[in-house]
This record gives structure tokens, C-alpha cells and sequence, in this order.
């Protein structure tokens, strides 16, 4: 059963940081690409920041400069450093594993967890 678990969301003023975590089972990690996406209320879920099976990262343009993503295969976990963050970065953040071939793709999710930028 694979399980992607989330945790490290909270409040925040703006400017502050945060580190997400997402610690996956059930899957081979390493061969997965990792990512983080969010969800506003009454929007769409977009990509955040992604990291391929290589090491290989991708980011928002809303977030460069100022989100780090990161992977330690060792602990199966997914990391994303927020800092400088803005009352815009407020959403449920959702960490997604990744797998594709030309036989078939696989996609997981995990629970969210929220991120409020609040003075």
C-alpha cells in the first residue's frame, strides 16, 4: 500500500519560513519523481516545485528564489524549504510521487497539509 505522508504545514507571518516534509512507503522511491503542488480555495491545483529521479529540480515561477525542493532517497522523504513567504503562498500543499514508462504512469498523492501566510 503506498502511503505519501505530509506533515510541517502551519501559520506563518509573511517573510517567515517553512519546511514541508513527505515521507513515502510502498514505493521505490528513488526511482520516482518527487513533487509539491497547492490548492487555493476556488482554484486549480498547480506544481509548486518538482524533483526528478536524478536530481533534477523544476519550480513555479511564483516561488524561485524562494523555495528549495530536496530529496533524501536514504529516508524515502520529499523536503520543501518555503522562505520569504507571502500571503499569495497560502493553500493546501499536496505531495505527489511520480513514475512513468512506456508501458504505464503512475501517480500517487498524499493528504495535504495547510499553509497559512497571515500577519
Amino acid at each position: 500500500q503506498v502511503q505519501l505522508v505530509e506533515s510541517g504545514g502551519g501559520l506563518v507571518q509573511p517573510g517567515g519560513s517553512l519546511r514541508l516534509s513527505c515521507a513515502a512507503s510502498g514505493i521505490i522511491f528513488s526511482i520516482y519523481a518527487m513533487g509539491w503542488y497547492r490548492q487555493a480555495p476556488g482554484k486549480q491545483r498547480d506544481m509548486v516545485a518538482v524533483i526528478t529521479s536524478g536530481g533534477t529540480t523544476n519550480y513555479a515561477d511564483s516561488v524561485k528564489g524562494r523555495f528549495t525542493i530536496s530529496r533524501d532517497n536514504a529516508k524515502n522523504t520529499v523536503y520543501l524549504q518555503m522562505d520569504n513567504l507571502k500571503p499569495e503562498d497560502t493553500a493546501v500543499y499536496y505531495c505527489n510521487a511520480h513514475f512513468g514508462s512506456i508501458i504505464d504512469n503512475y501517480d500517487y498523492w498524499g493528504q495535504g497539509t495547510q499553509v497559512t501566510v497571515s500577519s
